[in-house]
This record gives structure tokens, sequence and C-alpha cells, in this order.
């Protein structure tokens, strides 16, 4: 799987496909960078058209014998990949958190987020079943059969370099597809050694492939390739736009995790320590890089001082460093796009009239030379600034305060976006009534982490198509086909 480079602590890694480690044709290779260190850890090929395409016949090959394996058989393998997963937890998580930043401790937690994909899906290939319908006629028979769709490429975001390829492979091979992974270009490496523990667990050759490079060449090779039936992906709404338009050739099926802009709303009969916890929860792990952290807090007045006070003090007590040092709970951004983005937004509220109350700018960690910034509390904040109309993407924290709860309502609806929101409240009557009046396709009462193995994850508008986990994510990479029988 990898090599060192003589006289340098950097590792070559390759390609997995067709159950082989291949380098890509022209030799080419993308640096994988420690963001903060700035130091290349690894290297992994700069894969193009031939190396897609071998990992599309690799693909297309494997389906026909896959496919018809038992769905008893499917589950063992994926059983002996969850329990490889759990035991290779810690070195995964090293191996996270050097390329992509976040705390030790998340990452460990990713791994078994990520894990917990295979092992239900494990379970839900037992469940596949179809149906008998009544004939209207007493010399027909009628039936409905659910088969895999096929290929899927799986193209991945660098913010859950796990979970997000289990959240889709899972599925997909428990339902009989066949996958190519696209990870992306920062954090390929959780990729490659998953794939590593999947050979191991036996998975076939074929059955899994992880193609790494640039995303342009390999993903208009897989979106105009016919055998590639479906594509799921997680990323920018803009990238997923093109795949809608670049698959439509092929008449691919489609399943986009796109952005997000998730509001909060804090009304005054809530547990200002209950919500001030939950809501730091959301908005604060991986440094603000999820798409459903909390982005646009709505904090009614009531309630607002104490609130704010509470998540103040505990945004202070957040240590920022090296996601290898047990202490930090910051890591760095991704990237100086990233970061430089943050900052924008931050200026922008203050030039505007916003209050930094805590954070604010970038913070120099001893010995680091990464993207660190420092996680941020910003008051005063209106629907003029940028931070309330874009993703930040960063541990900055905005509070609107209101009055009228219809208005914080209207507010957090006035978005493109439709994935996550919160709700913050001690009454159930107001707890189900904005729950269904928000336009987003998960809703978290009283709770800022409520993503998880067996519920379905999506959004509506412009956060994408379809749903990841639970029964629901598992239909995504089904067809339904019905069979009319007559009798003679």
């Amino acid at each position: 799987m990898t090599t060192t480079t003589s006289g340098s602590t950097s590792e070559r890694w390759l390609n997995y496909v067709n159950g082989q480690w291949i380098e890509a044709d022209s030799g080419k290779t993308i640096s994988v960078v420690n963001p903060s260190t700035l130091g290349e850890i690894a290297t992994v090929p700069d894969s193009g058209e031939a190396e897609t395409k071998a990992a599309i016949e690799a693909a297309h090959t494997a389906f026909q014998s896959w496919s018809t394996l038992s769905a008893y058989e499917r589950s063992d393998m994926l059983m002996r990949w969850y329990h490889l997963l759990m035991r290779h937890q810690e070195d995964l998580a090293r191996t996270m958190t050097a390329e992509q930043g976040k705390p030790l401790s998340e990452a460990k937690g990713e791994i078994a987020y990520a894990a917990s994909f295979i092992s239900w899906y494990a379970e839900e290939a037992k469940r596949l079943y179809g149906d008998i319908i009544p004939a209207t006629s007493s010399g027909k028979r009628m039936f409905v059969l659910r088969q895999p769709v096929g290929v899927v490429a799986a193209i991945t975001p660098w913010n859950f370099p796990a979970a997000m390829i289990t959240r889709k492979v899972g599925p997909a091979l428990a339902a009989g597809c066949t996958c190519i992974v696209k990870p992306a270009e920062q954090t390929p490496l959780t990729a490659l050694y998953m794939a590593k523990l999947a050979e191991e667990a036996g998975i076939p050759a074929g059955v899994v492939n992880i193609v790494t490079g640039e995303a342009s060449v390999i993903g208009d090779t897989l979106f105009a390739d016919s055998r590639v039936a479906k594509v799921t992906f997680t990323g920018s709404t803009e990238v997923g736009k093109h795949i809608m338009r670049a698959s439509a050739d092929t008449m691919k099926k489609i399943s986009l995790e796109l952005g997000g802009h998730a509001p909060v709303i804090v009304l005054d009969d809530a547990d200002a320590e209950l919500a001030a916890e939950q809501t730091l929860l959301s908005k604060f792990r991986n440094a603000g890089q999820t798409c459903v952290c909390a982005n646009r807090i709505y904090v009614q007045k009531g309630i607002r001082p104490a609130f704010e006070k509470l998540l103040a003090d505990k945004i202070r007590a957040l240590k920022v460093g090296d996601g290898m040092n047990p202490d930090s709970a910051i890591g760095p951004v991704i990237d100086e796009d990233g970061l430089n983005k943050i900052q924008k937004h931050v200026s922008d509220a203050v030039e505007r009239g916003a209050t930094v109350i805590t954070g604010g700018g970038r913070r120099e960690v001893p010995e680091r030379a990464g993207y660190f910034f420092e996680p941020t509390l910003l008051t005063g904040v209106d629907s003029s600034m940028l931070i309330m109309k874009e993703e930040t993407f960063g541990p900055v924290a905005p509070i609107v305060e209101f009055t009228d709860p219809d208005d914080a309502v209207r507010q957090a609806n006035d978005s493109p976006y439709g994935l996550a929101s919160y709700v913050f409240t001690s009454n159930i009557n107001h707890a189900i009534r904005l729950a269904e009046r928000l336009q987003y396709g998960i809703v978290g009462v009283n709770d800022g982490l409520p993503s998880s193995a067996q519920a379905p994850f999506g959004g509506m508008k412009e956060s994408g198509l379809g749903r990841e986990g639970g029964k629901y994510g598992i239909e995504e990479y089904l067809e339904i086909k019905y069979i009319s029988l007559g009798l003679y």
C-alpha cells in the first residue's frame, strides 16, 4: 500500500484498483499536507482517465458476481470489515488527524461512526424484501423485486474522510453494487487505509476501488461512462449542480448531500445551559467544518444575556492546537483558502456593526505553522452580513437577537439551503410546531448532534437530493423491477 521515499519521512501511497495497488500511468503524484504543520506527510497518485477507466472496468466486471451473492454472504464480509475498522481505530484516527487536522478524540469518534454504517448495512442487506401484488386476473401473478443499481461512483469530501465513504459504500455494497471511490485530494489516506482493511476482510477484487487525484478529470470520466449507473456526492452545491448536468446524458441515478447554513433557534423557555452546551458541540466540532454545524444562532431577547454568557465562557475554554495534542479541542482548518474565508466573514461582520465577544482572528500555535483560527463569538449580527448569507465553515458563532418566534422561523427559512436546523425549548408544543415549519431535512430539538447510522440524513432545497443512513439510505442503491407472470 505504501512505500517510504529514501531520505524522506513522506510516504508514497497508491491507488487501489481491482485488488491491486497501482501508481498513475503518468507517474505524477499529489502531495498530502498536514494542515497543522504544513509539512508533506505523503504523496498519492495524480490519476487521470486511464486509471479511472480501469476502476470502472474492474467494478463493472466484479458486479456480475458480487450482485449474485446471497445477502448473508455480503453481510458476513461487511461485518468482517466493520470489526477490522474498529480494531484499527487508533491508527486510522491518527492517519485522519495527520491529513485533516481534527483532534484525535474526534477522529476516533469518526472512525466509530463510520464503522457503524458498515455494521448497520450488513444487517440491512438481509432486509431487502420484495412484494407480491394482488392481480386483477386469476391468470396472472404480479411480483416486485428490488435489485442493485450497478456500479456506483462515490465522491467524498475532506471534512469527514471516513464517515462520508462508509455512509455511501456501506449501503451500496449491502445492496449488491460495486464502487469506485474518489476521495478528496486533501484527505485520501484514510480512504486508502480503509480499502486495505476491506481487502483483508475478504471483499473481492473490483468491488471497492479507490482512485486519487484531481476531481475534474476523474469526475468527468465517471460521469461520461454509461457503465457507472449511479453517482453519490457530498460537497458544495455548485459542484453538485455540475454533477447533475454532467450525468444527464447517461441518465444516472444521483444522490447529492450539498451545502448547508444551519440555523439555531433558542426560545426564552429553553434550558440555557443545555442550549449553550449543545450549540457549542454543533458549532465547534471539526473546527466548524461540518455541513450541519450551527451557522446562524437566533436567540430570543429574554434568554439572550444568559445564553450568550454561557456560550462565551464555554468558547473561551476551548484549547486550540495540533490535533495530536490530547488537550486540543480545536484543530486547524483545512487550508489557507478556508482560513481566509473565515477571516473575511468576521471582518465583514465587524465592519457592519457586529461585536467580537471572544476570538476574532488567526491563532498562533507554538511550533506549528498551520491554519489555526480562534474560536469566535459575534453578537449584534444582522442579515446584511456575509456570515448570515454564506456558509462560513469555520469556528465562528454569530448571534442574532429576536423577539417573535414567527420572525425567527422566517429568518431561518430565508436561505437557499435546507440541510440541518436546531431548536431549543422546554415546551413540547413549541418544539413540534417549529420543527414542522422549518424547511430543513434534519431538525435537532434540544440536540446538537442528531446524526446516526440508523436515521435519514439529507436536505431540502439546494442542500441536495436523496437520503443517506437508515433504511432510507439503501433505497438509493436499488432499482425496482415489476414482473407480471401470466399462467397457462
